[in-house]
Parts: C-alpha cells; sequence; structure tokens
C-alpha cells in the first residue's frame, strides 16, 4: 500500500502556503486497454480531505492507498483572496496514477497565473 502526502510553496512569497484546503478522490471506472480510453462510466470519490499546515503540508492524506488512479484538488482561490491577490486558478486539480507502493508525495508550486508539480520523496 501507499502513502499520499503533499505540500504547496508559495513561489511569490518564497513561503509555504497555509491554509489550503486539498481534497484526494479516487477514480472508479477509469482507463482501459492500451489505447487508454476512458470508460464512460467514470467516478469520482472522495476519500480525504485536509488543510495545509502553517509548513504548507498535508502529512497524512492517505496511509493505505491500493493501486489506482487519484486525484489531489486544491482550492487555491480561496488562499489568493486571503492573500489580496488574482489568480487565474480557483482550485487545481493533479491527476495521478499510483501502483500501490511506496510514497507518492506530490508538491505543488504556485504563484499567482501558474503552477508546477512532480513527484517528490
Amino acid at each position: 500500500m501507499s502513502t499520499i502526502t503533499t505540500h504547496v510553496l508559495d513561489t511569490v512569497l518564497g513561503k509555504p502556503a497555509a491554509g489550503i484546503a486539498v481534497r484526494l478522490e479516487r477514480m472508479l471506472g477509469g482507463w482501459a486497454g492500451e489505447g487508454s480510453e476512458r470508460v464512460d462510466a467514470t467516478q469520482w470519490i472522495q476519500i480525504a480531505t485536509g488543510t495545509t499546515d502553517d509548513d504548507g503540508r498535508c502529512r497524512e492524506l492517505k496511509q493505505d492507498a491500493g493501486e489506482g488512479i487519484y486525484r489531489l484538488t486544491f482550492e487555491t482561490g480561496h488562499y489568493m483572496r486571503r492573500k489580496n491577490r488574482a489568480t487565474i486558478y480557483p482550485e487545481i486539480s493533479i491527476t495521478f496514477h499510483c501502483s500501490g507502493d511506496g510514497h507518492y508525495h506530490l508538491p505543488l508550486l504556485l504563484s499567482d497565473n501558474s503552477y508546477t508539480t512532480y513527484r517528490g520523496s
């Protein structure tokens, strides 16, 4: 089983982004075959929620994730409004495949009009 964690860094301020609501969902249905065609009966099931702490981290979203397609969604619009900043991204979603083995740490590097993500350690 895998562990799924995340953190958010505000690259404009050069600081962790505290207080961002995060939602973790798992896809039911999904992708089928070698052509990676999406199955029509796809549904997303919410499996965890959290809020980034003072260090910008959600350390314990999921401890026992099995293989599957997951989605992390960050409510970035609320964070930007609290900072009196505008953004074109009211929320950001990262969809990823989890093998069910190892640690999946998916950081989000956030600015007002761009973002980057990667698989961290």
